[in-house]
């Protein structure tokens, strides 16, 4: 199993992050989730790029 996701702007696992979260491709800001590569993706964009979040 992965290790925990990050975020890139200030190095937080998800559940610590304060930053403002929205998806970094639609900028929706509903059901966003952190994936691997640190930045944050809506629902649809995820399924888009196969995108998965932390479970």
């Amino acid at each position: 199993m992965a290790g925990p996701f990050y975020c890139l702007t200030c190095g937080a696992k998800e559940e610590d992050c304060k930053c403002e979260r929205y998806c970094c491709i639609c900028q929706n800001d509903y059901n966003v989730r952190l994936c691997a590569d640190g930045n944050y993706y809506c629902r649809e964009c995820r399924e888009a790029c196969e995108y998965e979040a932390q479970s």
